[in-house]
């Protein structure tokens, strides 16, 4: 028998833990502690502790499948790369576009955005931090000149008073929760507002319930309390700010008296006074948000609104505060960082851009040249499109994504799928967007692989191979090279291990400069940007000046706007989503773990006692929800953790998924999809 350990990182949330896989006889079968990580000091939540069940999965795809008369035929990979490379070049440019993936390594991300606007000259590429985080992007961007958390995981600790609103940190960041408590227990504050008594807002020290999509309301009163007794961090706003005088006559209007902004959002006016209070007189204070604040269609307002404050109180650059927008996925951070947008290059640089677009086309050397420098399609515009506008987009190209799972309103995301001509899936399991392919690709899974991860905070964390993948399946990264040299671009895909496509990627990333396999490897890694190989990295952003051309930062006047659909009479409630501790988003990989699939086997909706007793419904009861998009058929949670008027439910089940009822509206400008807040009814089953 041979046993060993094999350090790696966690292929769940963005915290970025790490932990050893146990692996016997060639197989992994267990997680161990890997105390040497900063992070999580050999701690993990319950999904890292389960992270090798789904594995070796009797599920995981092991050959590539072709679609014959509707029913899939195991097929050789030359058979797959023949038909795909055949079909990908009977397709225009604008006709193809490709989703990207936050499971997968910053290699492979960066080697589809390279195929995509490279080898089929497409605008069109995205993935899934437009469903979670684009409103972080575009929001902390134009504040500050940098789309990412401002400070690192570990400084949490040293906060004066933690502010957590639209995150329930402590199920889904558990490590990053604990940091939170830490800060508490060093003599900081911890407030907490949330429409759920989450077991996040069971730690705070003030906790307040709130009507979802009131944020911004919210957020002004705080300025406005914080100016109105003068706690602001005057030096910090005249030294450093633009845009104050219009933010202080918005925030000071009555609207945002904490009077008036008790009957907007459900916070007690005194709640308000005292939250402000502690935020606008700490030492430091950090400000820790998720997918609460940035799945409105006020979404980049809302962001822009929590910059504000930090601002506005001086804690821009400072150990212990910034705005910590703690990212969903894996790598959805990395994904982001190496351009699987449809607006820029790896670091940012913007596909519009002259001088970016020159280098990417000479660093690449296509000898028939790269997309035009235009904007491309977002996922959800996508959907639109193919719904919409029949035959602009006929082909599509998905890598570890789900969008039959994770996009809102799922009727209109099936409809757009089956719209395409030609659809390829790559991926370990066939999920519910693999089932509609015309072909499907077996891929590796993170125990399977090297390669990098970029984490919430920025810190470029390695992927150690554990065991070899299952059957014929093959790494993202062999595939893409693969079909590209089918394609005809051997040349510009000659990668022989994936270090190889890290150094690439250095090559052309600013930010990513001074990194290398070599310096990566290290419990503490290294955090962006790293501009050059002796630079240490950076944990915290904007010390001394923010990222924008001048150094200053941008506060932004904001009115608050209410969700695209509110409550009326024939749909009297708010519904809204998110995570639990036990699953993770999509479900195909921990529903496949046998462990966390016996703790929560299927989902529910939260109702507030209140409303039970006047809809003469039960706890536990099967009960029909209704949006304007759909309907479902779920076991209720009759529970006082739910505000009165709101219903809540997690979105990892397809069997009752609740992204059938969510709202597909969109924030302009980030174009993300407002999941936290529609509209829905709810009746008794009479025929139960």
């Amino acid at each position: 028998m041979e046993l060993k350990y094999v350090q790696t990182t966690c292929p769940y949330c963005g915290t970025g833990c790490s932990f050893n896989l146990v692996v016997k006889d060639g197989k992994v079968v267990g997680t161990q502690p890997y105390t040497r990580s900063p992070v999580n000091e050999g701690r993990v939540c319950p999904k890292g502790t389960y992270a090798h069940e789904f594995v070796n999965s009797p599920d995981r795809l092991t050959k590539p499948l072709i679609k014959k008369d509707g029913k899939f035929v195991e097929a050789t990979w030359d058979e797959a790369y023949d038909l795909i490379a055949q079909k990908f070049k009977s397709y225009k440019p604008d006709e193809f576009a490709a989703l990207a993936s936050a499971r997968v390594s910053n290699e492979e991300n960066y080697l589809l955005m390279k195929f995509t606007r490279g080898v089929m000259k497409s605008r069109h590429i995205d993935h899934c931090a437009r469903l979670c985080h684009a409103s972080t992007v575009a929001g902390l961007a134009a504040s500050f000149g940098s789309g990412a958390m401002t400070n690192s995981i570990l400084d949490i600790a040293e906060s004066k008073c933690v502010f957590i609103i639209g995150s329930n940190t402590f199920e889904q960041h558990p490590l990053i929760g604990r940091k939170a408590m830490q800060a508490k227990l060093n003599g900081g504050k911890l407030i907490v507002f949330d429409p759920r008594y989450t077991p996040t807002a069971k730690q705070a020290d003030l906790y307040a319930s709130f009507y979802s999509g009131t944020d911004v309301a919210i957020l002004n009163c705080l300025m406005g309390e914080i100016i109105r007794n003068g706690w602001e961090d005057k030096e910090w706003v005249s030294t450093r700010a633009k845009g104050y005088e219009e933010l202080k006559a918005v925030v000071l209007s009555d609207t945002y008296l904490p009077e008036n902004v008790e009957k907007i959002s459900g916070i007690a006016a005194e709640d308000l006074k005292t939250a402000a209070e502690w935020i606008g007189t700490a030492e430091s204070s950090a400000l820790l948000y998720s997918m609460g604040i940035t799945q409105h269609t006020v979404g980049v307002d809302n962001v822009k609104s929590t910059a504000n404050l930090q601002m506005l109180t001086g804690n821009i650059g400072r150990r212990g505060g910034g705005v910590n927008a703690l990212r969903g996925q894996n790598n959805v951070q990395g994904a982001c960082d190496m351009g699987a947008l449809p607006v820029v290059f790896t670091g940012y640089q913007k596909v519009t851009d002259a001088a970016a677009h020159k280098k990417f086309a000479d660093a690449w050397g296509f000898p028939d040249g790269i997309c035009e420098p235009k904007n491309g399609y977002e996922v959800t515009v996508m959907m639109d499109v193919l719904t919409d506008k029949p035959g602009e987009l006929k082909c599509m190209y998905i890598m570890g994504e789900n969008p039959m799972l994770s996009d809102p309103d799922l009727n209109h995301v099936k409809h757009a799928l089956e719209s395409l001509e030609f659809l390829v899936v790559q991926d370990i399991f066939l999920t519910e967007t693999a089932e509609l392919a015309d072909v499907v690709l077996p891929a590796a899974c993170y125990a399977e692989r090297d390669g990098t991860q970029t984490s919430t905070e920025r810190r470029v964390q390695m992927w150690r191979k554990a065991q070899s993948p299952p059957g014929e399946a093959k790494e993202d990264w062999q595939i893409i090279s693969e079909l590209a040299a089918k394609m005809g671009y051997a040349k510009q895909f000659p990668y022989q291990d994936i270090e190889e496509i890290f150094t690439e990627v250095a090559a052309v990333t600013p930010s990513y400069h001074g990194m290398t396999y070599e310096r990566l490897n290290k419990p503490e890694a290294l955090h962006w940007p790293c501009p050059t190989a002796e630079h240490p990295g950076t944990p915290i952003l904007h010390i001394g000046k923010c990222s924008h051309p001048d150094g200053m930062g941008v506060m932004h006047a904001i009115e608050w706007k209410p969700p695209a659909e509110v409550p009326d009479e024939e749909y009297p409630y708010i519904f809204t989503t998110g995570r639990c501790i036990w699953h993770w988003h999509t479900g195909s990989m921990t529903r496949r773990s046998a462990t966390l699939d016996a703790e929560v086997p299927t989902g529910w909706i939260e109702i507030n006692p209140e409303d039970a007793k006047a809809l003469g419904i039960q706890n536990k009861e099967m009960v029909r929800v209704t949006s304007r998009r759909g309907t479902i058929d779920v076991a209720t949670k009759v529970t006082s953790d739910i505000k009165k008027g709101v219903m809540f439910m997690p979105f990892h089940f397809a069997e009752c998924a609740a992204n059938i009822l969510t709202h597909n509206a969109l924030d302009p400008i980030a174009k993300i999809p407002e999941f936290k807040a529609c509209a829905v009814k709810i009746e008794k089953i009479t025929e139960a």
